[in-house]
Order: structure tokens, then C-alpha cells, then sequence
């Protein structure tokens, strides 16, 4: 399972998260790295350096919240993960092809687009149909377990639809990459939806599953790779020394469970249908 470490901007700085409430947020101080870890470029370095990973995922605040997208930020950390042929997952409110096509420009490998910005699952056809299905996560939003959705699609859905049948309404416009991201875990500490994860596992054997919110330890992550998770975003775990580089490089080389093994797993299915 790859670790991924997440870089959440807001106004040019690089914060902590915390439950989701981003008007609380303060700017990061970090274990990997102990000088200027507010600063998104240093902080994206100190993960290279420090952790030796391949990939980051970016969380635009400032667009997400209904701001301009920080594109200088977002260039400037494309071009660093770009020469070292790395992965920059950016999540900055494009919920339609104009706001994908801005973040391919700025650099961004992947274009998250996230179920708290979308407009349509039309929309999310679109983005799929520009910039190509391996170029495309869709993030699951949540806040404990409910779906974040806007007024605008909850008119068009009905009664809250539930996350596993949202994620198959992603998965039928084209989406090959999920993520389940539940901001009301983000630094807590509390854990992963293991159940969720391994629903989703045994609906979407062929999807990439990634997971963030409520890492704590080294045990959380393998308990996500159990469930059947492809990646696991982590912040909060990070800073706090909890996860090291040790154990990155361990759940990289790690065996793990086959594709198959993790689809018939039922170790945490029992609360999902």
C-alpha cells in the first residue's frame, strides 16, 4: 500500500486539518520537517527527503471554500514533484472541464474532483472525457460517514443517497480512482471506515481505493491495506513522528493481499451491504 501525504493550502499556507472545521486551522508544524513546515514547497521536500515517497495529494482550500484557485502554489509543487517524476493529486473545486483543464495547466497529475464541489455526475463525465479516466479521482466526502453534498445536488438526488451508491455513480461515468475522505476523522485519530473501505473493495475490484481521515498509527494502515485500500492519505500521523519512513518503505514492500483475497475478505463488511 503507498502512503500519501497531504499538503492542505489556505491563503499561501500550508495548515494543519483538523474535523473538518477550516476556519480553526493553523498553520503546520511538522516532525518531518522542524523549520518553515507552513510553507507547502518546504513541506512537500521534507516528505521526499524525509519519507521517500512518490506521490502527495494538494487540498486547495482557498477553491474549495469558494475562492480562486492558488495556482502559483500549485505550479510551484507540479515542477518539484515533476522532476522527480512523482504524483500530485490536487484537489481545487473543479467540478466541470474548465477547472480540470486549469489544473492540468498549473501541473497537476491528477485531478481530484471532490463530491463537496460537484455540480453533476454529468460534470464528472465531462472531466473524465478531457483529461482521461487514469488522470481523474473522485473524492467521496463525508463528515462522519454523510455524504457532503450541495444544495443543488440534493435536489437533483432526492433523499441522501448513500456513499457506496455514490461511488457507483462515479465509477459509471468513468471514474477508475476513488477516494473516501471523511473530514470529520481528518486528525483525530480515530480510524478509517474500515467497513466502507472494504464494501467499496468487494463492489470495485478493478478501482484504485485510497482512504484518508483518522490515521494514527503504523496498525491503522495495515488495518486500511486489509480492507483493501490501494493508498492511504496521511497528515496528521506524520507530523506527530507516529509514521515514519520506516514505515512507509515497510507497507510498500509488503506482500500484502492479493486483489482477489481482499474482494472475498469479510473481516469489516458487516455493517455495509
Amino acid at each position: 500500500m503507498e502512503i500519501i501525504p497531504v499538503v492542505d493550502i489556505s491563503c499561501g499556507v500550508a495548515v494543519h486539518a483538523h474535523g473538518g472545521a477550516r476556519a480553526s486551522y493553523e498553520p503546520v508544524r511538522s516532525a518531518v520537517a522542524p523549520d518553515g513546515a507552513d510553507d507547502p514547497l518546504t513541506l512537500v521536500r521534507a516528505y521526499r527527503e524525509r519519507l521517500d515517497v512518490e506521490a502527495c495529494y494538494v487540498a486547495d482550500l482557498d477553491a474549495i471554500q469558494g475562492g480562486p484557485v492558488q495556482r502559483g502554489i500549485i505550479r510551484e509543487l507540479a515542477a518539484f514533484q515533476t522532476g522527480f517524476s512523482g504524483e500530485l493529486l490536487v484537489d481545487a473545486a473543479a467540478n466541470g472541464p474548465d477547472g480540470a483543464l486549469e489544473l492540468v495547466s498549473c501541473g497537476a497529475s491528477d485531478v481530484v474532483v471532490g463530491l463537496e464541489t460537484l455540480v453533476s455526475f454529468a460534470n464528472l463525465a465531462a472531466v473524465v472525457r478531457l483529461v482521461g479516466n487514469n488522470r481523474v479521482v473522485f473524492s467521496l466526502d463525508l463528515q462522519l460517514g454523510r455524504p457532503i453534498l450541495r444544495p443543488s445536488m440534493l435536489d437533483a438526488l432526492g433523499p441522501v443517497p448513500d456513499p457506496l451508491s455514490l461511488a457507483s455513480r462515479a465509477v459509471d461515468a468513468g471514474v477508475t480512482a476513488l477516494l473516501v475522505l471523511d473530514l470529520g476523522r481528518v486528525g483525530t485519530g480515530r480510524g478509517a471506515d474500515l467497513a466502507l473501505l472494504s464494501a467499496l473493495r468487494r463492489r470495485h475490484p478493478d478501482a484504485r481505493l485510497l482512504a484518508g481521515g483518522g490515521v494514527r498509527t503504523r496498525e491503522d494502515l495495515d488495518r486500511m491495506d486489509e480492507a483493501g485500500c490501494d493508498g492511504a492519505l496521511v497528515a496528521s500521523a506524520i507530523h506527530a513522528g507516529r509514521v515514519t519512513s520506516e514505515d512507509v518503505a515497510a507497507l510498500r514492500h509488503a506482500p500484502g493481499l492479493t486483489r482477489q483475497s481482499r474482494v472475498s475478505a469479510s473481516r469489516y463488511v458487516a455493517d455495509w451491504p
